[in-house]
């Protein structure tokens, strides 16, 4: 069977093209928010108003919890809606209508009613959007049961995601990385999708197990093109989809390198990172090399100037520290038995 031809877009034409193959083949997909009309912030839905009118792609008043109820009912009556929030930052003005309203109603009916609906939010940095404007609140998602959380980091993979999204009868908060935005790459030309919950191996390696998602993939690869100069060989995960959360790729990694470093834009502190901490230490404890080490933003509000900006947000380089300290581990004993 020959591979499906290919097409290089951005991340940002991909989830187009994923949304406008999704509208023409069921007229239940329905997309509405602030300025979509005209493309969105970040041209995400540019051209479906022309395609599909008014009616279809519908522009909403500026109150976050209106576009959230209007989609929770919508949902809840057999539309399948696409919610827009723009920023990440702006669900905060909707979340008793994401966490007590579309993540409960499966649960509280007894499976009788799904909210199938997709509410998708731009979130991480670009271009000193200060501290309003820049967050990374995916663990908050993540820690809410009834909610799958996506958060591609490729243009192919914003596709295929998008359009299984769309497909679950869930909700699903799907996150879109302003810089991963602008990035272009191959995608599948046609009906193409990424299943949830399935992580992937971005590079091969031997040495430590990157682990990470959205733009911080970009950010492990090039710390492990950094590290193989030293001849440090980094396998590096990329996630994908956080809930469902796909450890087997992770666990299989781990049993061949016993090195962990995990990644994540947001906050270190009380970040998804933790989570994903613990359960390596829970499974894999007899088999670590090292302590896992986790690269996360400071506790800090994001600043508007970019030398501050960059000295809170971790990138590379600071991928690149962390494996090389806990690859040069060698343990309390050890360093203490030489003093």
């Amino acid at each position: 069977m020959s591979a499906p031809a290919v097409r290089q877009m951005t991340f940002g034409q991909a989830t187009v093209e994923a949304l406008t193959l999704a509208m023409r083949a069921d007229d239940r997909v329905i997309v509405l928010g602030e300025d979509i009309g005209w493309g969105g912030n970040f041209g995400q839905f540019k051209g479906l108003l022309t395609e599909f009118g008014p009616r279809r792609v519908i522009d909403m008043p500026i109150s976050e919890a209106i576009i959230m109820s209007v989609a929770v009912g919508a949902a809840a009556t057999g539309m399948r809606p696409v919610a827009s929030m723009s920023f990440v930052e702006f669900t905060m003005g909707a979340m008793d209508e994401i966490v007590n309203q579309a993540a409960k109603f499966r649960y509280m009916f007894g499976g009788q009613a799904t909210v199938p609906l997709v509410l998708r939010a731009s979130d991480g940095l670009l271009r000193s959007s200060a501290a309003q404007h820049s967050e990374s609140l995916e663990a908050l998602f993540a820690h809410i049961p009834g909610l799958k959380v996506v958060a591609p980091a490729t243009a192919a993979d914003a596709k295929g995601l998008l359009a299984a999204a769309i497909d679950d009868d869930n909700p699903v908060v799907y996150l879109e990385n302003k810089r991963v935005g602008w990035s272009r790459g191959e995608v599948p030309e046609g009906e193409y999708r990424v299943p949830l919950g399935s992580a992937r191996v971005s590079r091969t390696g031997h040495d430590v197990t990157i682990v990470c998602y959205s733009i911080m993939v970009t950010h492990a690869l090039s710390a492990a093109t950094t590290l193989a100069r030293d001849g440090i060989e980094a396998e590096v995960i990329d996630l994908r989809t956080l809930v469902p959360l796909d450890m087997a790729t992770v666990d299989a990694s781990i049993e061949k390198t016993g090195h962990v470093v995990i990644a994540h834009e947001a906050w270190r502190f009380g970040g998804f990172g933790a989570e994903l901490a613990a359960q390596v230490s829970e499974t894999h404890f007899g088999r670590l090399a090292a302590p896992v080490a986790r690269v996360g933003a400071k506790s800090s509000h994001i600043p508007f100037s970019p030398p501050l900006e960059r000295a809170v947000a971790p990138q590379a380089e600071e991928i690149v520290d962390a494996v090389r300290s806990t690859i040069g581990y060698r343990g309390r004993l050890t360093s203490t038995s030489g003093a």
